[in-house]
């Protein structure tokens, strides 16, 4: 490949190095350039611009990003359509990404211009979770260098470890004085961590916590997975929790592990049975070394002593002050973005019922919704409510979100847009508006647009597109747009702002997630056999 500055008449064919502003627009930079572009050029009173020219052996960059994403695809990996030489790989279903390091770093030695960016070994993820970004960094690459990445890709060295159905058997073990409402708030937060693992509890015992109490609670456990969480810390392999383990005929694999908090972890084994004693900090339900455990059980990753021992690399968990991100907080990133969250809708089609009222696993869709949002980069987050919404109020206690209700949400979406916009206390560097029934988006959806806006390069308004082309949600507009957005009426919505300045429109390919609307019960029930089946 070559650049060059060529005469008008010999452009065609070849890429735009450099964006160009025109009388009528812009013309991006990395678009091939056909009559109608030349034409755009030359009413605008050019005579010369710079391209990149092919050459024979050069692969353009979205073929190249392609043919590359493929080589890594996988059971539960999907790709984005290649857009700019990025591909994007996806998450199919909830579960736990592994990949084989070498090989990735093997992959980003082969020639600079080809990138591949990955998910931390043994992230969690939830369905639509970017996995994976490859990048294609020039226009094109030779298909010399392609074959030669190729040629580093090992089979399975990128999976998605889904989540198999499995059932279990909690013991909570007493002293004399423990109180009664303990034991019940450790079973709802047990039951809490496990039901996205898709992990039922089929029984609870609650036995004295003596080490004849825990083995016959272990001999008359049912399932192939027993966690049992001591009224008392476990501090040595001799203590009630390991001891009953090895009287019930049991043996221990791992005592205590690399993680904080979560150090006074017992792995064990009874007649095939995985057998966890959990450390005291499972009774909350912030993240903890025994979550690693239990994903990698649900999940059928091998888990031995040696794999525990491995999790000490990333695993200080413990918030401390110094800490970039400590857990539960909302994320430090400054993105200067604003979410506008439409949660006024009349859920018209559901027949009587409200379904931001309905529930995803333990919480309402609405809850869910905006606990994604928090989750990403955004600074502040604005939701739009009917007015007299009290049920809505009450689901999305404790959250840091500005409620706004709106009157006049009957007259259409531009309603509930105008009442959040008019809620900004100070005008942020860009407005994201979403919507609250979408129920698969993640964090990294509005991450990804919020990564897109540029204003350098014209990425004025980010619009996520569907792999069916369809434009969806959350929509990013930049600051100049707020007085458009608070001036909107009727039910057209943000639609008719996007419409009127194509040119300032940058669209990013995602998943299916960006354009899901469950609107019937219908619908939703499709959605939920679907997510149970994983």
């Amino acid at each position: 490949m070559k650049f060059a500055s060529v005469k008008l008449n010999h452009a065609l064919g070849h890429i735009l190095a450099h964006s160009v502003s025109l009388k009528m627009g812009i013309l991006k930079k990395g678009i091939t350039l056909g009559p109608q572009e030349i034409k755009k050029l030359d009413l605008s009173g050019l005579d010369c611009v710079t391209v990149a020219m092919l050459e024979h052996d050069d692969v353009s960059e979205n073929e190249a990003a392609e043919i590359l994403a493929r080589g890594f695809l996988n059971t539960g990996l999907k790709a984005t359509q290649a857009f700019a030489g990025r591909v994007n790989l996806i998450a199919d279903y909830d579960g736990i990404f592994t990949l084989d390091p070498q090989v990735i770093n093997r992959f980003n030695s082969v020639e600079e211009a080809i990138t591949l960016a990955t998910l931390p070994e043994f992230t969690r993820v939830r369905k639509g979770t970017l996995l994976a970004t490859l990048k294609i960094i020039p226009y094109s690459v030779p298909k010399m260098i392609i074959d030669q990445a190729l040629e580093c890709i090992k089979r399975d060295c990128m999976q998605l470890h889904g989540f198999t159905p499995k059932n279990c058997d909690i013991i909570l073990t007493r002293t004399d004085g423990f109180k009664k409402s303990l034991l019940a708030k450790a079973e709802k937060v047990l039951k809490e961590r496990a039901a996205p693992l898709q992990l039922r509890v089929d029984s609870c015992q609650v036995v004295e916590h003596t080490e004849q109490a825990v083995s016959n609670a272990i001999g008359a456990a049912k399932n192939d997975t027993i966690l049992i969480l001591g009224a008392s810390a476990t501090s040595d392999r001799r203590d009630v929790i390991p001891a009953g383990i090895v009287s019930a005929g049991g043996r221990i694999e791992r005592f205590g592990m690399p993680v904080d908090p979560g150090n006074l972890l017992v792995l064990g084994k009874y007649q095939n049975k995985d057998v966890i004693g959990l450390p005291g900090c499972a009774r909350a339900p912030a993240l903890n070394g025994a979550d690693w455990v239990l994903e990698r059980i649900c999940a059928d990753i091998t888990l031995d002593a040696d794999s525990i021992s491995r999790m000490g690399v990333g695993g200080l968990l413990k918030e401390i002050p110094e800490r970039i991100q400590p857990r539960m907080q909302h994320p430090q990133i400054k993105s200067g973005a604003t979410l506008v969250l439409l949660a006024a809708g009349s859920s018209s089609r559901m027949r009587g019922e409200d379904k931001l009222l309905r529930k995803i696993g333990t919480m309402t869709l609405l809850r869910h919704s905006v606990e994604v949002a928090l989750a990403s980069n955004i600074d502040q987050c604005i939701v739009v409510l009917k007015n007299g919404a009290a049920a809505h109020k009450k689901t999305l206690q404790g959250l840091p979100v500005e409620i706004v209700e709106v009157d006049d949400a009957g007259l259409g979406m531009s309603a509930s847009l105008r009442a959040g916009i008019l809620a900004l206390g100070t005008k942020p560097r860009a407005v994201l508006v979403g919507l609250a029934d979408m129920p698969d988006l993640t964090p990294d959806h509005y991450n990804q647009v919020l990564a897109a806006h540029n204003p350098v390069e014209n990425h004025f308004i980010v619009c996520p597109t569907s792999p069916s082309g369809q434009r969806g949600h959350p929509v990013l507009f930049d600051t100049k747009f707020v007085e458009n957005l608070a001036g909107l009426k009727g039910d057209t919505g943000a639609k008719a702002i996007v419409n009127t300045v194509p040119e300032w429109v940058v669209d990013i390919p995602m998943d299916a997630a960006v354009s899901l609307d469950l609107d019937t019960p219908e619908a939703w029930d499709a959605w939920e056999e679907k997510r149970l089946k994983g």
